[in-house]
């Protein structure tokens, strides 16, 4: 069984920065592009930022030139550098990639992390 686990959240000012980590586990043969989600109180979830095998980065509209996706193949590890933190950024945010493993590929999608920004 895969799973991934993300951490790094908490509680911020505006202003101040976090770094999140999103790290793949179990018996895995592959990973797909890797994601970060975010999803506020009322609000659909939404994309923040993928990276695709070859390190390929997008971002959404509301986090360009502030955010930063990147990835460690080797450590099976996502990570999301945010800073400017605003409280607009407020939100559980959640990793997703499609993982292979022994059952094949599996949509795996982590816990979620509370990031809160104060103003």
């Amino acid at each position: 069984q895969v799973q991934l686990v993300e951490s790094g959240g908490g509680l911020v000012q505006a202003g101040e920065s976090l770094r999140l980590s999103c790290t793949a586990s179990g018996s895995i043969f592959e990973i797909s592009a890797m994601r970060w989600d975010r999803q506020a109180p009322g609000n659909q979830r939404e994309m923040v930022a993928t990276i695709s095998n070859g390190g390929t980065t997008r971002y959404g509209d509301s986090v360009k030139g502030r955010f930063a996706i990147s990835r460690d193949n080797a450590k099976n590890t996502v990570y999301l550098q945010m800073n400017s933190l605003e409280p607009e950024d407020t939100a559980v945010y959640y990793c997703f990639a499609h993982i292979r493993g022994t059952t094949g590929w599996i949509a795996t999608w982590g816990q979620g992390t509370q990031v809160t920004v104060s103003s």
